[in-house]
């Protein structure tokens, strides 16, 4: 049933470290379009050993939850169920609480970069490369799935960061090459290339940029623009970056929590624009 206006609810973002999420003013920013004066929407610093505890001691009130690091793979045990999407990447972002008590995990991280590039008219590439081989390659990965055609070259530092990827790959139903990270230059003249790594990780790579570059999606957003991205731009390719990463994954998620159908993507982005110009 679609949230009312005057429904005290609650939901909130847990991590650790969390004091540098964007997610309060993202989803402040929506319930305030949508008019859902009595919701709120926090932060709270929460680990693995914690995240048990927390999730009991919620009562009735609250609505759903958004996690990041290092939670979203320990609290799949912790769920009643999850979803596809979720369960392809063994990773969870949202959780819904139901009126009967349940709790549903899901993944807003896949289908919120696939949106991302959509709205930037990328439906569709015929290979693409992938700087990187964290938690956010796999999701990035299965976003890939869903519109790479042809291979996806994954550029990595260890043999066994390399078996993780090509692991992934069986599982997603693509084909996943992987190669050395030394060789990470060549990721630049793929038709779409996915920055996953860690701030500063890709400068190095920034003097490589090619005359005339494709696409770059930097998962980052804080520092913005990175080396990489503002090579990128100026060289006349087209950028992607985290905020737009951020602010379509929590669109999704005000829509799952709330019932509201479609969230604010303009108010909402403005917020995040605005909240990170501050700091």
């Amino acid at each position: 049933m679609p949230a009312r206006a005057t429904d005290a609810r609650r939901a909130a973002v847990l991590g650790s470290p969390i004091a540098h999420s964007l997610s309060p003013v993202l989803h402040r920013a929506a319930y305030a379009e949508l008019g859902l004066t009595g919701w709120t929407y926090d932060r709270f610093e929460v680990d693995e050993a914690a995240l048990p505890g927390f999730l009991d001691r919620l009562g009735p009130e609250w609505a759903g939850l958004s996690l990041t690091m290092p939670l979203k793979r320990a609290v799949i045990p912790l769920l009643d169920e999850i979803s596809d999407t979720a369960a392809s990447v063994e990773a969870v972002n949202t959780v819904v609480f139901t009126g009967d008590g349940r709790r549903t995990g899901d993944n807003t991280d896949i289908p919120g970069m696939v949106a991302a590039l959509r709205e930037r008219g990328i439906e569709q590439v015929g290979e693409a490369a992938i700087l990187g081989a964290g938690a956010t390659a796999s999701s990035a990965l299965a976003a890939l799935a869903r519109i790479c055609t042809g291979d996806i070259t994954v550029y990595v530092r260890s043999a066994a960061r390399a078996a993780e990827m090509r692991q992934w790959g069986e599982r997603l139903g693509v084909a996943v090459r992987t190669a050395d990270w030394a060789d990470a230059e060549r990721a630049l003249h793929a038709p779409l290339v996915v920055a996953t790594t860690p701030a500063d990780a890709t400068d190095a790579l920034a003097a490589a940029v090619p005359e005339r570059p494709a696409t770059l999606f930097d998962v980052l957003y804080e520092p913005w623009p990175t080396t990489l991205a503002a090579r990128w731009s100026m060289s006349g390719g087209a950028v992607v970056g985290g905020l737009d990463l951020l602010v379509h994954q929590a669109v999704l998620q005000v829509e799952r929590m709330t019932g509201r159908s479609p969230a604010p993507l303009g108010a909402m982005r403005r917020a995040g624009e605005k909240a990170l110009a501050e700091r």
